[in-house]
């Protein structure tokens, strides 16, 4: 299928083909008839599946089909999103696919000033990105109506539950018309999500791409076993191999995120931190820097790196495996996207032996472990305060094993990988390969 078979009109189908679009990812087949139809639509499809196209798309096309009659354009389109960095992507998507329509768009989020923001709805814009508590405070200011939106998004809805939007989504979406379409998209379903689909959603298309328990072939895996103290040294090692271009390092806290920005930057490794105690221009200073090549690794937490769009990202790397399993999927998800290849290297202490075994069950598959490297684990036992919070906290237990994958080892490994290896040349060796990403024929992945 192609972009034409869609039934996209031209304007967008040239803007596709300009930004190097050649045919669309399954939630974009399966979302854009339904949302040009009109119909509510519930997307459960996490970041990397092309969901920013698959609601952006058709939403430009309605609104270019029914042109505004007022001279000040109204507000036709809300798409709510939990952080700046998502909505600003967002944005930067919809210019791009709307280059040679005559559709406006603003975004409007905390953080910056409201100056530029107000002008700009002064104007007149046909789609506005917003993050819920700016949107608050505009509308508690008299300065935006949503009185005319013809069409909501819901972007990371459970994001955006986890950050305690919840009240205030409320509170925006009473103030639009009840006869609206509304399209719903999260990775996750808690109670509370399906209670908010059924609450808001009309008889809608349901699309659920890429099940939480699988994972991208083209994702090399591999988990280092190293005691907690020397996880910093094995990082700083691993990153002295300079073909390693551009990396995440998932950290489980805050702290622990400015600790190992600060232990790569002391090596030489242009590194940055990026997490909810930054402020929103130190986020998107660090966000710009990553992109450009100005720095080379990113230091997030789960919640900050949530919305980050780069295609090209070779490495993820978890300094701390996560405690849901779920979130190990998201993670390596970031890289290995749009047809690239990526790496996915682990790092796991004896106090986190527990969550490595509930993430293979989840993924059905045994990640291969790289024996060779100068930091084995020498502590096997846990340690006193490790023993009092496994007392107070129950682990959370592990989802039922999904989809398999293949992948091939970086080192040595006391498991056989499962699959061909793309390069036999590269599955020996102390350090992991670099995962130099291929190009495929798929369009760039937009959330």
């Amino acid at each position: 299928m192609n972009f034409q078979d869609l039934k996209l009109i031209p304007p967008i189908l040239k803007a596709l083909a300009k930004e190097g679009y050649t045919e669309p990812t399954p939630i974009q087949e399966q979302a854009i008839p339904a949302v040009l139809a009109g119909r509510d639509l519930f997307g459960c499809a996490q970041t990397g599946t092309g969901k920013t196209a698959a609601f952006a798309l058709p939403i430009l096309q309605r609104l270019q089909e029914q042109p505004p009659g007022a001279a000040k354009r109204p507000i036709r389109a809300l798409i709510l999103t939990p952080t700046r960095e998502l909505a600003i992507q967002i944005d930067d998507n919809i210019r791009a696919y709307g280059q040679f329509t005559k559709l406006r768009s603003t975004v409007i989020v905390g953080g910056v000033s409201q100056k530029a923001q107000e002008q700009a709805l002064e104007r007149g814009s046909d789609i506005l990105i917003a993050t819920p508590g700016r949107l608050i405070d505009l509308l508690n200011q008299g300065l935006v109506s949503l009185k005319q939106v013809q069409i909501l998004v819901l972007d990371e809805a459970d994001r955006m539950l986890d950050m305690g939007f919840i009240h205030d989504m409320k509170r925006i979406i009473a103030k639009l018309p009840s006869s609206r379409q509304t399209l719903f998209f999260s990775a996750t379903m808690p109670p509370e999500i399906t209670s908010l689909v059924d609450s808001l959603l009309n008889d809608p298309a349901k699309v659920e791409i890429t099940p939480v328990s699988s994972t991208a072939e083209r994702i090399e895996q591999s988990v280092y076993l190293v005691d907690k103290e020397n996880k910093q040294k094995l990082l700083n090692l691993l990153l002295e191999d300079r073909s390693i271009a551009s990396a995440i390092v998932f950290a489980r806290t805050k702290h622990g995120a400015d600790r190992i920005a600060r232990g790569l930057n002391k090596a030489k490794v242009t590194a940055q931190a990026i997490h909810g105690d930054k402020s929103q221009n130190s986020r998107q200073n660090a966000l710009n820097n990553f992109k450009s090549g100005a720095t080379r690794v990113l230091v997030a937490t789960d919640i900050a790196a949530r919305g980050i769009d780069i295609d090209e990202l070779s490495h993820v790397i978890n300094f701390n495996l996560p405690n849901i399993p779920e979130t190990y999927v998201h993670r390596i998800g970031r890289t290995g996207r749009a047809g690239l290849s990526g790496v996915a290297i682990s790092f796991c202490d004896y106090e986190e032996l527990a969550y490595l075994k509930d993430i293979e069950k989840l993924i059905n598959r045994k990640i291969p472990r790289v024996e060779d490297h100068p930091y084995p684990m020498a502590n096997t036992a846990p340690s006193a305060p490790a023993q009092a919070q496994a007392a107070k906290q129950p682990r959370p237990q592990a989802a039922q094993a999904g989809g398999r994958t293949r992948g091939m080892p970086q080192a040595r490994t006391s498991a056989k990988p499962q699959g061909k290896p793309r390069n036999p040349a590269q599955s020996t060796g102390s350090k992991p390969t670099s995962g130099k990403p291929s190009q495929g024929n798929r369009p760039r992945s937009n959330g």
